[in-house]
């Protein structure tokens, strides 16, 4: 007990119980509820759907789950212990990511700690209850693996393995891929510039071609097989993904949440020079590429923050060694009884502190759910059932999903990559009232429209006469269709038709599936 409460044993708890502490929120996440039906599917029908249920404009065209281990792993996780279990694991799960990146510091502890905390600030705005976390936590893992000095047969498995699981869990497996081939490209560069003797550079490029060869090889056992190799270059070449889609955004520095990040792109730069060593060709290759992958999307900024913090650490370590020093005698004094009493009573404090705020955030989740999501819209589509088919706003998708499927199916949801970019286009169009905006209301019969009451779709469709609102709040408006949709004569894009009821009959039964439900209950 004594070790434990030894000042920098302390220090690392504090740490990492503050940064669970910050990452315990409230569920906000858009496709959080695609997710978890999703992973409800999966556990009731005993297998990964291969063509989307969940949509009627959709209905039975080819899907691929990608993530349907998470989804799995969510779906378990909400089932025994509700909202609460969710928010405290995928908490603990940021937090362990950050505990091998801290790990991963070489030098005064103190001083990585504060790196770790400035990284953890830094990828904030990609927290949640979300299956990138588990990603990020995949790569974390990985740098820690091919940042050992002793690389061995047994370290070559563990990173197969890794990228087996990796594979099933998310398509961000292409990450540690990347991770991979960078580190390949890396270690020939030291060699070529004189930072590590040919002997090892040979030697070391075999271990990783290997592992690289191997890893590639254990992509393709998931359920999508030979397909996933594919997935992540459809992702990351979709226009509408990029454009529409929030995280696939570079960051705005306009806004402070990112100020993070952009002084630890700053201290990159500037940090190198307060070190006498030179950087290592392998290290100037990783910070680069992944900062250039950071300004390019908010969602790869926690690769950064990975690769960037023990490279940040180096030259803190070398300034705070001459002042180790001259303390190092009074850091090997044992502690007094007041000093134990002390820390002891912070620990206890910390722990108290920790357990009343994420207790706030889990009695919280009901209110928090009810000002970012329809739910008095959703309530009313369910007890009134207008008639359908419903046109829906993108990022409430998914929350329909979740508490109206299978009785009534969605016009769009946060699966952007089975919508394709044509349809995001024109779902885009519809919304915000360009070019012929009112044609895919037509083309797919469409009777109920529910979006938000602040947008421009609310405010022209009463004013047309055609429609009427039958609910509205501060959040949402249902609004019916009054006099017939115009019949489109022809349909440019068999693609995008609706789906008749010829088709609808092709499909496969109707699984299974219940309501939501709170498992307290």
């Amino acid at each position: 007990m004594r070790t434990v409460l030894e000042p920098k044993r302390l220090f690392t708890g504090i740490l990492f119980l503050g940064i669970f502490t910050l990452a315990a929120r409230n569920i906000a996440d858009p496709d959080f509820w695609w997710h978890l039906r999703t992973g409800q599917y999966i556990v009731e029908t005993r297998s990964v759907p291969h063509a989307d249920p969940f949509s009627f404009t959709r209905l039975g065209h080819p899907w691929m789950a990608h993530e349907w281990l998470s989804e799995v792993l969510i779906y378990t996780v909400y089932r025994v212990g509700s909202w609460g279990g969710l928010i405290v694991v995928f908490a603990g799960l940021t937090a362990a990511t950050f505990f091998l990146l801290y790990l991963r510091c070489k030098g005064h502890p103190y001083i990585a700690g504060l790196l770790v905390l400035w990284a953890a600030f830094a990828c904030r705005p990609t927290w949640g209850v979300r299956p990138q976390t588990l990603s990020f936590l995949l790569a974390s893992v990985l740098l820690w693996i091919l940042e050992r000095p002793k690389r061995t047969q047994r370290s070559l498995l563990w990173i197969v393995s890794l990228t087996l699981l990796w594979a099933n869990l998310h398509a961000g497996y292409s990450l540690g891929i990347a991770l991979l081939v960078l580190f390949l490209i890396g270690g020939w560069l030291d060699g070529i510039f004189g930072f590590a003797r040919w002997i090892e550079v040979r030697a070391e490029i075999r271990w990783l071609s290997l592992t690289l060869m191997l890893s590639l090889a254990a992509v393709v056992f998931n359920p999508n097989g030979g397909r996933l190799y594919l997935y992540p270059f459809a992702t990351f070449h979709s226009t509408a993904m990029q454009k529409d889609i929030a995280e696939w955004f570079s960051p705005d520095f306009h806004r402070g949440e990112y100020l993070p990040l952009v002084a630890m792109l700053i201290a990159t730069v500037v940090f190198p020079n307060l070190s006498r060593q030179r950087m290592r060709p392998r290290t100037m290759l990783l910070v680069c590429v992944s900062a250039y992958a950071a300004l390019q999307s908010v969602r790869l900024i926690p690769i950064f923050a990975l690769i960037a913090t023990p490279f940040l650490a180096e030259p803190g370590d070398a300034f705070m060694r001459a002042r180790q020093r001259s303390s190092r005698a009074s850091e090997q004094l044992h502690l007094t009884m007041t000093k134990l009493a002390f820390n002891s009573a912070i620990a206890v404090v910390l722990i108290v502190f920790v357990w009343v705020q994420v207790r706030q955030v889990i009695l919280r989740q009901p209110e928090s759910e009810a000002a970012t999501f329809p739910t008095a819209a959703v309530s009313f589509l369910r007890e009134h059932h207008p008639p359908g088919p419903l046109f829906n706003d993108y990022n409430w998708g998914g929350y329909l999903i979740w508490n109206l499927y299978p009785a009534e199916r969605v016009f769009i949801d946060g699966r952007a990559d089975l919508y394709g970019d044509e349809f995001m286009d024109q779902y885009s169009a519809t919304y915000n009232l360009t070019g012929d905006w009112q044609e895919p209301l037509n083309r797919w019969q469409i009777a109920t429209v529910m979006v938000p009451s602040q947008c421009a779709l609310a405010t022209i469709l009463p004013a047309s006469g055609s429609w009427k609102p039958v609910f509205q709040d501060a959040q949402a408006v249902v609004l019916v269709r009054v006099s017939p949709p115009i019949r489109q004569e022809s349909t440019p894009n068999t693609s995008l038709a609706p789906t008749t009821p010829a088709l609808q009959t092709k499909t496969a039964p109707e699984p299974s599936i219940s309501t939501p439900r709170d498992p307290r209950n």
